[in-house]
């Protein structure tokens, strides 16, 4: 070795070695030098294991009586549209949609100056006429007047009284009053309008006859019978009621193949017009898989019972149909003799 070698040598050994020696930790730390083990797979048992106080129950389809659900409209037997009845305009409106108000209570004012000016005129020949009637039945009593001119008073006068009669009515319809006791809903008109013959100023109806109107399809219609009483489902507000079936409209909806069902309810409180409910009709009995509602766990929009497996519980997707007392039915996801499990403790997740 020569002595530029030498001096080349002496200045890059320390370099080298640090990264021969890094390559070898590097080797070392991620397993380079340990033997390898070849891929494969790692058995693990299926579901997980079952929690505290653990109950159980065997599937069993039961036969149940079924039930069909048919969705309607509630609304009210007393539903009335007051309309104007003159051309007028509107002077003062004095409920809201929403107020409570009693029979004969105004509803709104219509402007009546020139009926009133009518009334006047009609009034003022009225006037005349029951004059000149006194004045030819004197001259008829004295045979100064003959018999045709006391048959003309009479009737101008009669004309006159029945002129004034006429205008007075056509003033009262200027005072739009309600005609029952109710609710006002569906206010149409406001003060400065102009209401024509007709035209429609608001409605009232009647809080304390309500009906559930169903369209019943023509395959169920002989399970319901005027007079029979029936259950009612309520979304709004919730919950279930007793109604009694008041008409069945006998003629078929062509394009939906149903028959209208008006169903009268015993309890109205609370009900409104337009509100969505469901007519509960009974059908043949069908067989059906009950289970407890805490055996359901839902997780989002999914719904999963735990079903035993050796010894372990493995999750198991469900889809569920009506829930009534603790009791949920299970349409699908379950096979009739497999075990379900749950915690004893609380609604399952």
């Amino acid at each position: 070795m020569n002595a530029g070698t030498a001096l080349w040598f002496r200045r890059l050994w320390k370099p080298v070695a640090a990264v021969a020696g890094m390559a070898a930790i590097t080797a070392y730390s991620t397993g380079g030098c340990a033997p390898k083990t070849p891929p494969g797979r790692v058995e693990a048992p299926a579901g997980e294991p079952l929690p505290d106080n653990v109950v159980t129950q065997v599937v069993r389809r039961v036969a149940r009586p079924g039930r069909a659900e048919v969705p309607g409209t509630f609304e009210s037997e007393s539903r009335i549209q007051i309309s104007a009845k003159i051309p007028a305009h509107v002077r003062r409106v004095l409920v809201a949609a929403g107020s409570e108000v009693k029979a004969g209570q105004e509803l709104v004012l219509l402007d009546d100056r020139e009926i009133r000016e009518q009334l006047a005129a009609a009034e003022a020949q009225a006037r005349q006429a029951e004059a000149e009637y006194r004045r030819t039945r004197s001259l008829f009593e004295s045979k100064a007047a003959t018999e045709q001119q006391m048959l003309a008073a009479e009737t101008a006068r009669a004309a006159a009284a029945a002129q004034v009669e006429r205008v007075k009515v056509m003033l009262s319809y200027a005072r739009i009053v309600s005609p029952i006791d109710g609710i006002v809903t569906d206010r149409r008109v406001e003060e400065g309008d102009l209401a024509a013959p007709g035209m429609v100023l608001m409605s009232v109806y009647d809080p304390t006859r309500m009906r559930l109107e169903a369209p019943v399809p023509v395959r169920l219609i002989d399970r319901v019978a005027t007079g029979r009483t029936v259950e009612v489902v309520l979304t709004h507000p919730a919950g279930r009621r007793r109604g009694t079936v008041s008409e069945i409209v006998s003629e078929i909806d062509p394009a939906s193949r149903t028959q209208k069902v008006k169903v009268r309810l015993e309890d109205p409180t609370g009900l409104r017009p337009g509100a969505f409910g469901r007519l509960v009709i009974g059908t043949e009995p069908t067989e059906q898989i009950l289970l407890p509602e805490v055996a359901v766990r839902r997780v989002g929009q999914l719904e999963l019972v735990g079903v035993l497996r050796d010894g372990r519980l493995v999750r198991r997707l469900v889809r569920t149909g009506r829930r009534e007392g603790g009791v949920v039915e299970i349409l699908a996801g379950l096979e009739d003799g497999e075990v379900v499990a749950w915690s004893a403790g609380g609604r399952e997740g």
